[in-house]
């Protein structure tokens, strides 16, 4: 018996672009995730409902060291969404695709009358500037909320509390206490930098080289702060 399909619904495609964070592990495994788990128990929830790409490009490896450590993350509930830079003979069954082609964000088009922000729970106001260069956030940055911001550089007129995270492809600019986390340059743009009226950071990093609130030093704490990068090392100096 032929069944005759009379139902001419479509199924709606939709093309969307997100941000990704990409981990680039290095030689020997067990010691770049013993450098994961200080970042991870340092900063509680980093990769927490987050989409990650595993970055294995120009790595020497076979498929069983390549399973063997998405299954060390996923135990540290680090989810990976695709591999970037595998041969395709290292993907197995069960693995995650491999993905090529990534671009770094800034690269993405973007509607020119709505800027790149994803806000987790309630929005703040935003301002911007018509090349979407940078963005004024006149509110304060509440704890839980997530500002992301691959264009350029973020300007927040208030604070940003704990629990809280600002993602720049430029600069970032607080206007009161930094508490949470910063992470300026997300793009590559290691000319980047963080600045603050009162530094309590949890967390800040600039073209993906980071410091806790432990490794900072103390006499910064509490103090309008400037921080840039200086080949591997994350430099601060108090503003006068």
């Amino acid at each position: 018996m032929t069944k005759v399909l009379t139902d001419a619904r479509s199924i709606r495609i939709k093309g969307r672009s997100f941000l990704a964070v990409m981990l680039s592990p290095d030689l020997p495994f067990d010691d770049w995730l013993v450098r994961l788990d200080d970042l991870a128990a340092r900063s509680a929830g980093f990769f927490l409902g987050r989409p990650v790409v595993l970055d294995v490009s120009d790595l020497e490896i076979d498929r069983a060291q390549l399973k063997g450590l998405i299954a060390e993350l996923a135990q540290r509930n680090v989810s990976i969404m695709g591999i970037e830079g595998c041969r395709p003979s290292l993907i197995g069954p069960g693995m995650p695709p491999a993905l090529k082609g990534g671009r770094p964000v800034s690269d993405f088009e973007v509607p020119q009358q709505e800027p790149v922000i994803d806000v987790r729970t309630q929005p703040a106001a935003v301002e911007t500037r018509p090349a979407l260069q940078s963005i004024v956030i006149r509110e304060p940055i509440r704890s839980g909320q997530s500002l992301i911001f691959p264009e350029g550089d973020v300007t927040i007129i208030g604070s940003v509390a704990s629990g809280s995270e600002i993602i720049a492809g430029g600069s970032v600019h607080v206007y009161g206490t930094l508490r949470g986390r910063a992470m300026a340059g997300s793009v590559g743009n290691t000319s980047a930098r963080i600045f603050c009226r009162k530094l309590e950071a949890e967390l800040v990093a600039i073209d993906g080289i980071y410091k806790m609130a432990e490794d900072i030093a103390p006499s910064l704490r509490g103090q309008a702060v400037q921080l840039w990068l200086e080949g591997d090392s994350i430099k601060a100096e108090k503003l006068i």
